[in-house]
């Protein structure tokens, strides 16, 4: 979450352009809306809203709303209009509202439609007023809960006052397409919010009148820049002032570093400068030391900087490398906190590695078994084998929670120690739960179906207990969701919390008959690693190495009926097979016809369809990728030289006074009009459902 400071308009505190200064922090940006730029002064009639007018506008950048003034209403029959809200009391009237920002004067107007645009919310509501079901809005920080955020919309689940204060329960709508954080606690409850209704201008009265023509006095709370010092400028404070003394004054003398962009007063560095050096700048923590440099014919020298962690001599086996290796890529569709199912992974996908999976976005955690958020849910989780109490089933299996082990020591795995408890990875395994959390008897969902989707993957650890798992590598099997929990004692006299999963998946499970035919037919084969050579060494070879004569070990035994996998999916690899086409769905390919401005590109991906859906997938994701910011293109422009890029890194290019596409340096001009290409928008998301939630 970007932090900002409260501002009031009349009073001298810094405002966010003022921080913007100091350090990059991104102001909000202008919509996804695309129009043309009119010449026209006169603007439209509207039905709800006039120039002038103070407005709540909801930003496409942070999705949630800001205090702005009403500047212009216009149309433009070039829009392509966002799909309705149905939630939303009125539907879009093909108009579009231009609208400046309060307390961001350097910042260009947001263009919005009707359903981003209503009355300016200033009646704060007490609490004792507060009702269940009530839609407010508050302020909520969604990367730090604790901490002051911005301003949503809440619909109050529930409402408690006890001895310990006041709490409220509530989901949160975030983002342009309404995204609900179910279950989340609100903190800051003096300032809340009543939502004031949609009035059409001809039921105004001059009192309303002049309330919306009227400049609002203070602004609301909005997140902070710096949350150690609560952005108080008498403190000192190293994370946003100097980083030797804390110090916030001259900051005309600060110097910052090229690397780590932290901020240094001249006078507290050894030595102190006396003059801004031209060239780039390191400070003492990132600049290299010269007298670590090796010179011709010497020996290399022991760096101070190197951790004991690092200089480590451990003899312990990490699974030859690929247990704690490093991630090579990054899933990048999809936000990380995502429920249910990740686009172009089909179900029976099989990796060797977890840091396969790790980096497809299936299971991000390389090593954890759950992962997830304790406010938000568990995203995904892992069967292999690690508690004795866990039964599989297929379609549904019991699922023992994480915790009650010691691992210290550097240790992976140990015998249950002390009892499990209902918090972090096991409360958001519960969160999914279609029922209210209850941390000491558990609680049975009222509708499992309505539950949060966890994605899960089977290890092939599991086949020594469960016929479901696959024989080797990781197997992604699909959609579940959890029915019950409750807590009981296990095997090992320790309580623990047991999770029952039930598959709620359209596609078939790949243990099944027709699981097996799909798998075949989109011709799904165990993923390797980049550059992995999957062969077995001469059994020759080994057999002359020392211990090769010891006896057998149960490991030895596994690695054996490993290695005989990789024989057989070799062999079966070098087979002649025929080519595995993939075909369009229709309206797919409805969109990518209508997409004219992008057929070579899409002509060149097309030809990845023989290869079947994820290698056309990939290579979609490749050819649309913004030259940018390397992800796949949001809110799409589509320049005279065939080059696509997002919205928001042409505008920061505009504002760096650079009017060229930013691929092949044509000149686009001072007053170019960044309209998106829709019709690319539009293919994109359908091929990559969620992709734009975290955009």
């Amino acid at each position: 979450m970007v932090r900002a400071a409260a501002t009031k308009i009349d009073s001298p505190k810094k405002s966010k352009d003022t921080i913007s200064s100091k350090k990059d922090v991104p102001t909000p940006s202008c919509s996804s809306t695309t129009s043309s730029i009119s010449n026209e002064d006169d603007s439209e009639e509207s039905k709800y809203f006039k120039v002038g007018d103070y407005v709540d506008v909801k930003d496409y950048t942070y999705g949630s709303w800001f205090i702005s003034k009403l500047i212009k209403i216009k149309k433009d029959s070039c829009v392509v209009n966002k799909p309705n809200d149905p939630k939303s009391p009125v539907e879009n009237d093909g108009l579009i509202y231009v609208a400046e920002i309060l307390g961001c004067p350097e910042e260009p107007p947001i263009e919005v439609q009707l359903q981003e645009i209503r009355p300016h919310a200033f009646d704060i509501l007490p609490f004792e007023n507060l009702k269940v079901n009530d839609r407010v809005l508050m302020n909520y920080n969604v990367d730090y809960p604790q901490e002051r955020g911005y301003w949503y919309d809440v619909l109050v689940k529930e409402k408690k006052t006890n001895r310990r204060g006041r709490n409220v329960i509530g989901d949160v709508s975030v983002g342009i397409d309404n995204v609900v954080l179910k279950n989340c606690q609100l903190m800051f409850l003096d300032d809340i919010y009543r939502i004031k209704p949609y009035q059409s201008l001809s039921e105004r009265t001059p009192e309303d009148d002049k309330i919306m023509q009227t400049e609002p006095v203070v602004m609301r709370a909005a997140a902070l820049y710096c949350i150690k010092c609560k952005d108080n400028s008498d403190k000192s404070c190293k994370e946003c002032g100097c980083r030797i003394c804390g110090g916030k004054e001259d900051e005309d003398k600060q110097l910052m570093c090229d690397e780590c962009n932290h901020p240094y007063h001249m006078e507290c560095l050894t030595p102190p400068l006396k003059e801004m050096p031209r060239d780039d700048w390191y400070c003492p923590s990132c600049k290299n030391d010269e007298n670590e440099i090796v010179k011709a014919g010497e020996k290399l020298k022991a760096s101070k900087k190197k951790t004991p962690e690092s200089m480590s001599t451990s003899k312990r086996d990490w699974g030859k490398g690929m247990a704690c290796v490093g991630r090579t890529k990054k899933c990048n569709i999809v936000p990380s906190n995502h429920f249910g199912p990740i686009p172009g992974v089909e179900v029976g996908t099989t990796w060797l590695f977890r840091v396969q999976v790790s980096e497809a976005g299936i299971h991000r955690p390389p090593v954890g078994g759950i992962h997830g958020r304790d406010n938000q849910g568990a995203f995904s989780i892992v069967l292999s084998g690690g508690y004795e109490d866990d039964v599989d089933n297929g379609d549904e299996f019991l699922y023992t929670g994480s915790g009650g082990r010691d691992l210290s020591g550097n240790k992976r795995t140990a015998l249950q120690s002390c009892d499990q408890e209902l918090t972090r990875y096991n409360r958001a395994l519960a969160l999914n739960c279609n029922a209210k959390i209850d941390s000491e008897k558990g609680a049975t969902a009222v509708d499992w179906k309505k539950g949060k989707p966890v994605r899960v993957v089977r290890n092939y650890k599991l086949c020594k207990h469960s016929k479901y798992a696959p024989e080797l590598g990781n197997r992604y099997d699909g959609i579940y969701k959890v029915i019950k929990y409750y807590p009981e004692t296990g095997i090992s006299g320790f309580t623990v919390w047991r999770f029952v999963l039930k598959r709620d998946d359209p596609t078939p499970a790949p243990w099944t008959t027709q699981g097996k035919k799909r798998i075949a037919k989109l011709g799904l084969k165990i993923i390797y690693p980049e550059n992995y050579i999957p062969t077995v060494a001469n059994q020759d070879i080994k057999s002359k190495l020392p211990g090769s004569k010891k006896k057998r070990t149960l490991q030895d035994a596994d690695i054996e009926d490993n290695e005989q996998c990789l024989e057989e999916e070799v062999t079966d690899c070098s087979k002649k097979k025929s080519k595995i086409l993939y075909k369009l769905e229709k309206e797919a390919e409805k969109l990518i016809t209508a997409d004219i401005a992008n057929q070579k590109y899409w002509k060149d991906c097309k030809e990845f369809l023989e290869k079947g859906k994820k290698a056309f997938l990939d290579r979609v994701e490749e050819v649309f990728s913004c030259i940018c910011c390397q992800e796949i293109v949001f809110e799409p422009i589509t320049t005279e030289c065939s080059h696509n890029i997002c919205k928001g890194c042409l505008r920061r290019s505009f504002n760096a006074n650079v009017f060229q596409c930013p691929s092949c340096r044509a000149e686009l001009g001072k007053s170019y009009s960044m309209n998106v290409n829709m019709k690319l928008a539009k293919t994109l998301l359908f091929l990559f459902p969620g992709y734009n939630l975290d955009r």
